[in-house]
């Protein structure tokens, strides 16, 4: 890479609660790690609590290199229980009034909006009014060039459409997944096939990219004049966490390196299917070497 862009994943931070003990879980922290495995400069924006969990995940955000703007809060760090069933698919039973509930922008933070070359946020952090202002002022402390990505990441009653339709104005790249797509149909009244639906979707939010991914059944990637669709490779899964948060880390390197959209649609496809291979959503990997272990 010629250069190393500058990206930061804002909203939960939290304890994914695993039947093998907890991982640092989290949308916005895994794309930020996806994306420094990529050769960016990764940072997280969130809050944890002024306990020994809230310690722990700073310790391990220091261990991953990843920049941290996290703040300290008079709530508990969040924890999430999680589920696996047997296919390897994760379920969550989220904990409310925690941390990252409560996340405000410090002056730190808004100094480093100014230089990032994009940001991710999604609708779970949004679940509260402090942390929802939180990350709309953070969009307007960015600059017009910077990929300002949606990862909707629909959990449990965590969304209403107010958020969703403010949330899709902010962005210029959205992330969606076919189960989303259908529940953001049944409220906004979206018709027609997804293909259709997603090129309205580029075309009413003027976005420069779409990334609808569909598990098994394979991935679109989006442009104003462009789709690629790919297969998911088949893999033996170990879990499905973190692996649309790897997708789309990925995918926004490819982007801002200014690939090809089927080299970057293979590149998110890849990582995607590996992360699926490993427990946890941080597995480490080298680019280089993905496609020497999945079947590309």
């Amino acid at each position: 890479m010629d250069m190393q862009f500058y990206v930061i994943g804002m909203g939960e931070l939290l304890w994914d609660m695993l039947p093998d003990g907890k991982q640092l879980g989290g949308a916005p922290a895994n794309f930020a790690y996806n994306a420094q495995q990529m050769g960016a400069r990764g940072a997280i924006l969130s809050a944890v609590g002024k306990d020994s969990l809230g310690d722990e995940i700073c310790e391990n955000i220091e261990k991953l290199n990843i920049d941290s703007l996290i703040s300290k809060v008079d709530f508990p760090t969040g924890t999430v229980a999680v589920t696996l069933k047997d296919n390897g698919i994760p379920t969550y039973d989220i904990v409310e009034n925690v941390a990252w509930d409560m996340i405000e922008l410090s002056d730190a933070a808004k100094k480093e909006l100014n230089k990032v070359d994009a940001i991710c946020f999604g609708s779970l952090a949004q679940r509260n009014e402090v942390s929802r202002k939180a990350i709309e002022e953070a969009i307007n402390y960015t600059t017009g060039n910077c990929l300002k990505v949606f990862d909707i990441n629909l959990r449990q009653h965590f969304y209403t459409k107010e958020v969703i339709k403010k949330s899709l104005e902010l962005c210029n790249v959205l992330k969606i997944n076919d189960e989303e797509l259908v529940i953001l149909s049944d409220m906004f009244g979206w018709e027609g096939s997804d293909i259709e639906k997603c090129q309205f979707l580029i075309d009413h939010y003027k976005l420069e990219m779409l990334a609808l991914t569909c598990g098994e059944n394979g991935s679109y990637l989006f442009t104003t004049d462009e789709h690629s669709y790919l297969e998911t490779p088949k893999v033996e899964v170990a879990d499905t966490v973190g692996a649309g948060d790897s997708f789309t880390g990925v995918m926004i390197i490819g982007k801002l390196q200014n690939k090809r959209l089927s080299e970057i649609h293979q590149m998110a496809v890849n990582v995607s299917a590996f992360v699926c291979t490993k427990k946890g959503a941080t597995p480490f990997y080298e680019i280089d070497r993905i496609c020497d272990k999945i079947n590309c």
